[in-house]
């Protein structure tokens, strides 16, 4: 949705009906994640995408009906083999897509979810796409929920699941009895900080910006630490980065979500902040650039400052998947391609010497899951 704002707010401030087509559910190689948006305004001008093409035509003719009637839709969308001219993904994959008309009166609550999205603030959308009570709508913050999905066991049961969600930053389909809901989270962007003010550590911000992430770059020499070098960071901060790492937890502010790259290659620098991360279970990553020497030297270093084995085990590195990065562009696509595949469970191998999905399929425990 974040794509669309710019449309769906000015059709929306107009007073004007359209209809939003989301993905809640892929299997196999389907092009989109649950959550890809389009949407279709009642003139027939679209904003977004579903399948990057694929099925684009015969869900924008759902999405016209679905204004004109002010109808939801659910269709599943996939390769048919009886008919080579049917409406298919040509990539192998099978999507189901959710079709509902948006206006000021059937989504009241939409402006404040565009705001809070605007914001970096965490907010769910909770929606009953097929069974009883079909379109209903539950909007699910940290501390407050809005709207209503029949009952009052229900709402409780997704809120609790849509807020864990967001603590994960995931959209996914749930069963509920005889109802599926989708809910959509919007959390805030995953956090990279890069410690180092160094030639690599630009590349990266470069590359973590592009990947959606809100990266800091954090180095204690003020010199070398200027917004000017680090034009896509988000925040450039001059501190020692150890203190600068505790103060950020202290204040609740690294989770699960949060990337740390260390790329200093300086024990005075990376051994006091390695003692913090590391001893931090819940971040996403850690990985720390140098080379195998510097590596059994700086491991040495942490042992002898009281981490244990379990601990040094959370540390990658060197740093990067093994592709022959040479460049400081190449490097940061190393370190990310091993975030990307720390996160979405990839083995980091060629596509060609591997069987099954070629996209990430995660799987989500939740009380209604189904």
């Amino acid at each position: 949705m974040r794509e669309l704002e710019g449309p769906v707010r000015a059709w929306y401030a107009a007073g004007r009906t359209f209809g939003l087509a989301t993905v809640v559910a892929a299997y196999r190689s389907a092009p989109r994640p649950p959550g890809a948006v389009m949407a279709v305004s009642a003139e027939g001008e679209v904003a977004g995408s579903v399948s990057g093409g694929c099925v684009e035509a015969a869900v924008y003719e759902v999405a016209r009906e679905v204004v004109r009637t002010m109808t939801p839709q659910l269709h599943q969308y996939g390769i048919s083999d009886d008919d080579a001219f049917a409406v298919g993904l040509t990539c192998g994959g099978t999507i189901d897509v959710y079709v509902e008309p948006v206006s000021p009166a059937t989504f009241p609550e939409l402006p404040g979810v565009l705001d809070d999205m605007a914001a970096g603030r965490a907010v769910a959308v909770a929606t009953v796409v097929a069974g009883p009570g079909a379109g209903t709508r539950l909007v699910v913050r940290p501390g407050e929920r809005v709207g209503g999905l029949g009952s009052a066991e229900l709402d409780d049961a997704v809120t609790e699941d849509a807020r864990a969600m967001l603590a994960r930053g995931t959209s996914a389909q749930r069963r509920y009895g005889d109802r599926r809901v989708f809910v959509r989270a919007f959390a805030p962007p995953p956090r990279l900080l890069v410690f180092g003010a160094t030639d690599f550590a630009s590349a990266l911000a470069r590359q973590g910006a592009l990947l959606g992430h809100r990266v800091t770059v954090c180095d204690a020499r003020p010199v070398f630490t200027t917004a000017a070098r680090f034009p896509e960071a988000h925040e450039v901060v001059v501190e020692w980065p150890h203190r600068y790492l505790a103060a950020e937890s202290a204040a609740g502010r690294v989770d699960a979500r949060t990337m740390v790259a260390v790329l200093t290659h300086d024990p005075k620098f990376d051994v006091p902040l390695l003692e913090v991360a590391l001893r931090l279970p819940y971040l996403g990553f850690v990985g720390a650039m140098g080379s195998r020497r510097t590596h059994e030297d700086r491991l040495q270093r942490l042992r002898r400052a009281g981490l244990t084995e379990s601990e040094l085990a959370r540390l990658s590195s060197p740093i990067g998947l093994d592709i022959g990065a040479l460049t400081p562009q190449e490097t940061a696509v190393s370190i990310a391609a091993e975030i990307i595949a720390g996160r979405r469970g990839g083995s980091g191998s060629p596509l060609r010497g591997t069987a099954g999905p070629i996209h990430a399929v995660a799987a989500h425990a939740g009380r209604g899951a189904g």
